[in-house]
């Protein structure tokens, strides 16, 4: 559809930002500017939400480029710095309404991928990409600039549903053609909520293929982790890439 203000995306999208630590209330987001997931602790003043600041909204594909081109790629964001792009109306915490029953799938990255997926991210999101997946399931992606690692997450509506949550799996690896080995990891936000962690105590996916050699091997124990993975495995790229992925 389009109107006098460009190219109307099928729901309003807002950009926000995140920096941890004593520099947080700074914003070095534009190019013109210069830990642990904690999102505090129910009935107190919660300094996660309140250092959580929206950059812009957009309801139009030139909107979103205005906003997109000007701000720095997460690449070059600092440490514990995080990018939010999420349906208007829905704010990117774990209580907020529309998020409290959901959940998210991760996707760890080396550094020095973020900025590539990011986009090819939220492109999928205002493009309407995630097909398959009821209007509306998908409340926003997360770009968490890390010190060892990346993190790329989607958040969804239903974590009690195993067919959606599985589709949106499936959806997101065809989105950013992950390779046939990678690892995912989804947490519930009532169990971010319940261990005051993003990233820890995830419960992990990995392809029938590789569980079933794992298993001829002796592997054994819950699919569950905890801290960061161990050593990265480097892949050939893809002839479709002209970047050098390595996932873990």
């Amino acid at each position: 559809m389009t109107a006098a203000g460009g190219t109307v995306l099928q729901a309003g999208y807002c950009f926000w930002y995140m920096r941890r630590g004593k520099n947080s209330n700074k914003e070095p987001v534009t190019a013109k500017a210069e830990g642990e997931e904690t999102q505090g602790a129910s009935g107190a003043v919660n300094p996660y939400e309140n250092s959580i600041k929206i950059i812009a909204t957009i309801h139009s594909v030139e909107q979103f480029w205005r906003v997109y081109d000007y701000l720095m790629r997460p690449n070059d964001l600092p440490t514990t710095t995080d990018y939010h792009f999420f349906r208007e109306g829905i704010k990117p915490t774990w209580e907020d309404a529309s998020n409290a029953k959901g959940g998210k799938w991760i996707v760890r990255l080396k550094k020095g991928l973020a900025s590539r997926y990011w986009e090819e991210v939220i492109l999928a999101l205002i493009g309407g990409q995630f097909t398959g997946i009821p209007d509306g399931e998908v409340c926003g992606a997360v770009i968490s600039i890390r010190f060892s690692e990346d993190i790329v997450s989607i958040w969804n509506r239903t974590a009690i549903d195993r067919d959606v949550t599985d589709r949106l799996r499936d959806a997101i690896k065809r989105i950013l053609q992950l390779p046939s080995h990678v690892h995912m990891e989804y947490k519930p936000h009532q169990a971010s909520l319940q261990d005051k962690s993003s990233f820890r105590n995830t419960q992990v996916w990995k392809p029938k293929s590789l569980e079933s050699r794992e298993s001829v091997r002796g592997a054994d124990g819950p699919h569950r982790r905890s801290g960061s993975w161990g050593e990265r495995e480097e892949r050939p790229k893809p002839k479709s890439r002209d970047v050098e992925r390595a996932w873990r």
